[in-house]
């Protein structure tokens, strides 16, 4: 690191040291001794057990020659053999010892390795519970036709279905066989090989961090949407899917246009059943999509551009620890909204961004100081609570402040050679700062001040260079939304009419958090937003429309958070029911009846709601 870069830390007082933000706390591995450099897979699928038994052989990098030990990350695996594989193929049984676990880190597998082999190979099981697996039984997918698995490996769940260095730090290539049921299809974050009988073969030759690690399978079909890009799904969701989701070749080239050819040979998009957890994952090669993005309109698709934005930021640089994921996040959120300006045009752009800084400002007000940084001290945010708004809206923001005062043709070149430089590495806040000030700040002089770059690193909040498009629909909303409010202007009379989704979305996240009981019945008189199959406005309306009191969209409430296993819908639906006791006691119920059809980590998520409202109702209300 620069000395320039450990002067300006010390400057504004960090909360932790540079060593110990290099350090990434939520792993055992320990890649300065030794590194996993390939992977190879052989799978089998149990679907009545929900469980994946099989072997992985790790080719490791060994890099301290005193070492004797192989440390890898586990949680809920059972381990069956460790063996030592020499050139030949022979095996040498090795010691091992699977340490009890920690709630959050799983169990330390330590494998006494003299010699430094050059290939381990594990055999092991996944329990039922994988917290990054979740098996469905065919009546739980759309078609009916056959079970389905699907894998969430980020942030740390990877080792939850195999050992390994669990930790973004560690990039390796790797080979897969995944043995399957007939009628099964197989999909993994890598390029499909020829089946051969029930062996479905996949090889990923790009070193990817483990969280990129994925798998798919259930009864699917795909349909082509450009020579290097198809869409998969369940057969009867594939052609929506395909023309909702037919402009990703030209995202593609408009991407490959500002920063450079696309790495990765194909770009496939799966379509999950309705409990996947998150908007999307950027599975290299196959990324994991949520049916709640196919609107009908393309209206949503600013998912897709995101997750194919990671295949520069995220996938192609990444972040070295959860610390540091902005520079995944942060950097694919200003490329997902330079795609959509691209191909949809500026308008619908800075209303994206605007609407997504506004959720960003709301959100902040519940966050720690800590919370609020681009780059936090590493040790008090858990690996998956470093997935907030702030590392995905606040970082895209700094970028574009950047835009602002390099200019476009300048920070277009900057960008596309940071990725150039850090193709296929992991790496720190603090590399890419030295990079900032060598090839941006210093080569044009006077254009942004360094206590202006920490300001949006290191400091909370927002800087007041924070500054943001003006969207001229958005003006005459806030006067529509005003006379409402004052009763000046009917629900009936407002000009909605013509207002695409995000303007949509805009007017409902600027009402009070609980309008009164006989707004909220003439807004949903008048415009069946409870019925919206939009679910970013169902998410908007639905738990104001609660908390002020109508009962009557508890129905509805309900069927949309038991359909919607994405956690940023279903979440504000149940805190708004977990608000008063009846609602509580409603929303239990509810997730009672149905908490094994949602992934783990939404399940997860409820329960910690539900947990709070009972501990602490004055901070659920």
């Amino acid at each position: 690191m620069r000395l320039s870069t450990l002067l300006a830390l010390a400057a504004i007082a960090l909360p932790y040291s540079v060593a110990d933000a290099a350090q990434d706390p939520y792993s055992y591995a320990e890649p300065d001794t030794v590194r996993v450099r390939h992977a190879e897979l052989d799978l089998a699928l149990d679907f009545p057990a929900r469980v994946i038994a099989g072997t992985v052989t790790l080719e490791l990098d060994w890099r301290d020659a005193k070492a004797s030990t192989l440390s890898l990350d586990t949680r809920d695996l059972a381990i069956e053999r460790v063996e030592a594989l020499d050139g030949a193929g022979h095996a040498q049984a090795l010691r091992y010892t699977l340490a009890a676990p920690d709630a959050e880190l799983g169990s330390k597998l330590s494998i006494a390795a003299p010699g430094h082999p050059a290939r381990v190979r594990i055999a092991y099981r996944t329990a039922p519970t994988a917290s990054g697996l979740q098996w469905l039984d065919r009546e739980q997918t759309a078609d009916k036709r056959a079970p389905f698995l699907f894998s969430q490996s980020q942030s740390i769940h990877a080792r939850s279905w195999i050992p390994l260095q669990d930790t973004p730090a560690v990039r390796f290539s790797y080979a897969a066989r995944a043995h399957a049921p007939a009628g099964i299809s197989v999909l993994m974050s890598a390029l499909r090989q020829p089946a051969q009988g029930d062996v479905q073969s996949f090889s990923q030759p790009q070193p990817i961090p483990s969280y990129l690690l994925a798998i798919a399978a259930g009864a699917l079909a795909e349909q082509a949407t450009s020579p290097r890009t198809a869409v998969w799904a369940e057969p009867s969701q594939v052609q929506a899917a395909a023309r909702e989701f037919g402009d990703i070749e030209q995202m593609m080239r408009t991407t490959e246009h500002l920063y450079g050819a696309y790495r990765w040979g194909r770009y496939d998009m799966l379509v999950l059943p309705p409990s996947f957890p998150f908007g999307g994952m950027e599975n290299p090669e196959m990324t994991f999509l949520t049916p709640t993005v196919i609107a009908g309109d393309k209206s949503l698709v600013s998912v897709v551009a995101h997750e194919l934005a990671h295949s520069w930021s995220g996938n192609l640089v990444t972040s070295a620890t959860w610390r540091d994921i902005w520079l995944n996040e942060g950097f694919t959120t200003y490329v997902e909204n330079r795609i959509i300006e691209a191909v949809y045009g500026k308008t619908q752009a800075d209303e994206e961004f605007v609407v997504a800084a506004d959720e960003l400002k709301h959100k902040m007000q519940s966050l720690s100081e800590n919370q609020q940084r681009l780059a936090p001290a590493p040790r008090e945010v858990g690996a998956d609570d470093a997935l907030t708004d702030v590392a995905y809206v606040k970082g895209a923001w700094f970028l574009r402040f950047l835009e602002a005062r390099f200019g476009r043709t300048v920070f277009d070149a900057y960008l596309r050679g940071y990725f150039d430089h850090f193709a296929f590495q992991s790496i720190t806040t603090e590399q890419m700062l030295d990079y900032l000030r060598a090839n941006l700040i210093e080569k044009h002089p006077g254009k942004a001040s360094w206590d202006e770059i920490e300001q949006w690193v290191y400091a909370p909040g927002l800087p007041a260079t924070a500054t943001l498009p003006a969207v001229p629909a958005f003006v005459a909303i806030d006067a529509a939304r005003a006379r409402f409010l004052d009763g000046s202007l009917v629900a009936a009379a407002l000009p909605a009419t013509g207002w695409n989704t995000h303007e949509w979305l805009y007017f409902l996240d600027h009402l009070p958090e609980a309008p009164t009981l006989a707004q909220v019945q003439a807004l949903d008189a008048a415009w069946q937003l409870s019925q919206s199959a939009n679910a970013e406005i169902g998410m908007r309306w639905l738990p104001r429309a609660i908390r002020a009191g109508d009962s009557t969209v508890w129905p509805a409430a309900r069927a949309t958070m038991l359909r919607i296993g994405r956690m940023k819908l279903t979440l504000p639906i149940y805190r708004a029911f977990a608000a008063t006791p009846a609602g509580l006691a409603y929303a239990e119920a509810a997730f009672k009846a149905h908490k094994a059809e949602y992934h783990p980590l939404t399940r997860q998520a409820i329960e910690k709601v539900l947990r709070k409202a009972h501990a602490q109702p004055e901070a659920i209300r």
